[in-house]
Parts: C-alpha cells; sequence; structure tokens
C-alpha cells in the first residue's frame, strides 16, 4: 500500500512539467491560431494559409527539400549502416563512433566549417541555394539515418541469410527477401529523424546564404512581424503535420516489425 502510494506521488513532477511546457503552450498556440489581431475567434488565420501563395510555395520548397535529403541520407546511410553491421571486423564501434562524433560538435560550428569548404569549392554560395541547402541538411543529419539503420541491420540473425542460401536464394534474393524487410524499422525510424527536422531547420539555409524560406523560416518571419496570429497557425499545421507522419511511420514500423517476426 505504502508503495502505491509513493508510485502515485512520483508521477507529480512529470506531470506538471507536461501541464507547464507542453500543455499551456499549446493552448496558446490554439488560441492564437483561431483569433485575428482583433481577438475575434475564426478560421481566418487558417483560409489565408491555403490560399496565399507564398506559404504554399514554402510548404511545397519545404517538403521537396526534406524529401531529397531524406533520399540522399538513406541511399549513404543504409550502405554504411549495413556493411558496418555485416562485418566481422573488431573496431567497428571505433569506426561509428566516428561516425556520429560530429553530433556532439556545436551545430554553428559545423555549419560554419561547411561553409569555409563549399566557399572554396563553389565561390558564391548564392548561386547554389538548393544545392548547398541539401549538402549542409545531409551533412548535418546523417548521423541520424545511420545509427538506427546500424543498430536494426546488427540484431538481425546473420543465420537467416545462410538458411536463405541453403533455400537456392543467391545474395540479391536473400537480401531482398530477408535483409531488407527486416531492416526496414531502421529506415523509417531514420526517415522519421531526418524528414521532420529537414523541413523546419532553416539556420542551415541561413548560414549558407540562402534567401529561401522554409517552414521554420515561415514561422519566424510572422512572429518577428508580431504575427502571432498567423505565426500559431503555421506552427499548429505543421505540428498536425508532423503528428500525422509519425503516426503513418510507427504503423508501419509495427507493420515492418511483424513481417520480420514471420520471417524469422
Amino acid at each position: 500500500m505504502k508503495g502505491t502510494f509513493q508510485r502515485k506521488y512520483l508521477g507529480i513532477p512529470y506531470a506538471l512539467y507536461l501541464l507547464v511546457f507542453v500543455i499551456l503552450p499549446l493552448v496558446v498556440i490554439v488560441s492564437y491560431a483561431f483569433t485575428d489581431s482583433n481577438g475575434k475567434p475564426g478560421i481566418g488565420n487558417l483560409l489565408n494559409f491555403f490560399t496565399d501563395p507564398n506559404t504554399l510555395g514554402t510548404l511545397v520548397y519545404s517538403l521537396v527539400l526534406a524529401f531529397v535529403t531524406t533520399l540522399i541520407c538513406l541511399l549513404i546511410a543504409y550502405p554504411v549502416g549495413y556493411l558496418l553491421a555485416m562485418s566481422s571486423i573488431r573496431s567497428k564501434g571505433a569506426i561509428l563512433m566516428l561516425m556520429i562524433m560530429p553530433m556532439w560538435i556545436n551545430f554553428t560550428l559545423r555549419i560554419t566549417a561547411l561553409k569555409e569548404l563549399l566557399t572554396m569549392f563553389e565561390g558564391n554560395l548564392a548561386f547554389h541555394p538548393f544545392m548547398n541547402s541539401v549538402i549542409g541538411m545531409t551533412y548535418d543529419f546523417l548521423p541520424f539515418m545511420i545509427l538506427p539503420i546500424y543498430n536494426q541491420i546488427s540484431r538481425i540473425d546473420k543465420s537467416l541469410l545462410e538458411a536463405a542460401a541453403d533455400l537456392g536464394a543467391d545474395p540479391t534474393q536473400a537480401f531482398i527477401r530477408v535483409m531488407l524487410p527486416l531492416s526496414m524499422p531502421g529506415v523509417i525510424s531514420g526517415i522519421s529523424m531526418v524528414f521532420l527536422p529537414a523541413m523546419t531547420n532553416y539556420v542551415v539555409l541561413d548560414m549558407l546564404y540562402n534567401s529561401t524560406y522554409i517552414m521554420g523560416s515561415l514561422i519566424g518571419s510572422y512572429f518577428s512581424a508580431y504575427d502571432w496570429h498567423g505565426g500559431s497557425m503555421i506552427s499548429l499545421i505543421l505540428l498536425i503535420m508532423i503528428c500525422l507522419f509519425t503516426l503513418l511511420a510507427g504503423k508501419d514500423e509495427s507493420q515492418g516489425n511483424v513481417r520480420g517476426g514471420s520471417v524469422l
């Protein structure tokens, strides 16, 4: 009885934290999103978002940038994670540490160093805004794609590939029918960790002399202009998109685990 009483009250600090730093700010954002500058409730901010070509263009640009960045990260990270997880070298932990070590360095310093390298090779960075943005995003988020893929492949029983070979499958068939389905939870997790931040991380664009807005910079511009109502509506729409994407990714990941269990 005493233990139950103590466990009940141990959750109070976490409940207070959620109330103060999650629920209340969300209530403020919703209240601003559905009111105008005069405090009158309505859906004018929502209609403005879907009728303003600037906001829709920013949304499309953000989605394209995030998609290209995620695709490049996946094409680089999967072979790296696969080869590292399947190799028998003893220093794979040290190699993985070298890959994720840039995450420990200050973000501004890393992007500044990348900017200097791009300046050496490209000259004026303003001539290649989209390409520089993709390079900067890929450089920043690549470790977040490598790590979950590596961890997922490392947990796969390697004897399954041997069993597939015994049943007549060549290496390509064994990879497509066994390895790829079992590694999909790691792939989906990596996509979620790269795609969503790439839509909003406008600091990379600003530091690489890209004047094009993405969703994060668009929201910042609204709040900088003291239009909290329009900025709150865009933030709320982006939050809903992120929640839907996360739910779909979680559903696909659970289905991948079920498929993995059926293979096992």
